[in-house]
């Protein structure tokens, strides 16, 4: 459309393509029972015409906003950052504004996101939570349709999204095993209200241990209140002063492994061949570090696009199914850090 001219009606289109207004508004809305024919020729004078939907009217129309909201704990952690990179592309292929919401873990404010925020602001949520309780949810709090993402919650009260977090720890696990590691630290491991996610993989780990035939000591777990770079930097000072060094670290995020690893190689300690190294998400940064870090890949991508699908199907109209859980694949990928 060029400047100064008026917007294109969806009557001038009608006339153009030699329809009716209610056939260029049901290919507009993408409307079955069109026939292709037809479609074809209206769309090429929608897209002749340069035609732009009036959002506001639909919204007004349909009750809702447009808008669903995104809220993570940390917007400057890579994997949430990367995450939600991924939920604005597949927001976009269904018509949709993302809202971003930084929580902090702070459960007040991860029980706002469940409330629906402010108002009608959104249409529906995206949660990644830390300190959300059970009976947040279980109470019917959420105001709008909710979607979890990563922490699992056993109610039943919301679609969840995330991968099989022990299975992924436990084959990362007996991957180091397989390379002759048998003193394998975790760095990583929180308490409540934190932690369920750390909990998961840790008890991947002690499976891959038990299978294994080695003892699971747990003075080789070192919690951190953070999963950052700092404390895994710290943990790994603290693994290093024990007179029975680890010979692998298993950090449950790639910050701390990138902690870890900068602190070894202060120490002068050489990865892998003295202690290998291994994280979980497959953040980019793990890619250019060297050694390039082993770590667990979760698909982030199909994890946006299922919970975007997963939140559209309960806006729909008509009855509701039950909370699904979807799990979505992860990968491990071998890299120099554990000898790959």
């Amino acid at each position: 459309m060029s400047p100064g001219r008026p917007p294109t009606r969806l009557k001038d289109v009608a006339d153009r393509a030699g329809v009716s207004v209610k056939t260029v508004s049901n290919v507009v809305n993408d409307f079955p029972y069109v026939r292709d024919s037809t479609r074809a020729r209206v769309q090429s004078v929608l897209d002749e015409l340069g035609y732009q939907p009036n959002l506001s009217a639909r919204h007004l129309r349909s009750g809702r906003t447009g808008v669903i909201a995104l809220a993570v704990p940390e917007l400057d952690a890579p994997y949430f950052s990367e995450l939600a990179s991924h939920v604005v592309r597949a927001a976009i292929e269904v018509g949709w504004t993302v809202l971003i919401d930084e929580t902090g873990g702070d459960r007040d404010r991860e029980r706002a996101v469940v409330a629906g925020i402010r108002g009608s602001m959104i249409d529906g949520a995206l949660l990644s939570p830390l300190a959300l309780h059970e009976s947040d949810l279980d109470q019917g709090a959420s105001a709008v349709p909710l979607v979890l993402l990563g922490e699992r919650f056993g109610s039943g009260s919301a679609d969840h999204v995330a991968i099989d977090n022990e299975t992924a720890a436990r084959e990362l696990t007996e991957h180091l095993i397989a390379r002759g590691r048998t003193r394998i630290a975790v760095v990583g491991s929180q308490g409540p209200p934190y932690g369920h996610t750390a909990r998961l993989r840790l008890a991947g780990y002690r499976t891959a241990l038990t299978e294994a035939g080695l003892t699971y000591d747990p003075s080789l777990v070192v919690p951190v209140r953070q999963w950052r770079r700092p404390a895994g930097a710290e943990a790994a000072r603290t693994l290093l002063d024990r007179p029975d060094r680890p010979d692998a670290i298993f950090c449950l995020n790639d910050l701390l492994a990138l902690g870890v690893l900068r602190t070894l190689a202060d120490e002068g300690v050489v990865v892998p061949d003295d202690i290998a190294v291994a994280g979980f998400d497959d953040i980019e940064e793990s890619r250019y570090h060297r050694p390039e870090l082993t770590t667990v890949a979760p698909d982030k991508a199909e994890i946006a696009r299922q919970a975007v699908a997963r939140l559209a199907a309960r806006l729909r109209p008509g009855p509701q199914a039950p909370a699904e859980e979807v799990t979505v694949a992860h990968q491990l990928l071998v890299r120099g850090s554990s000898g790959g």
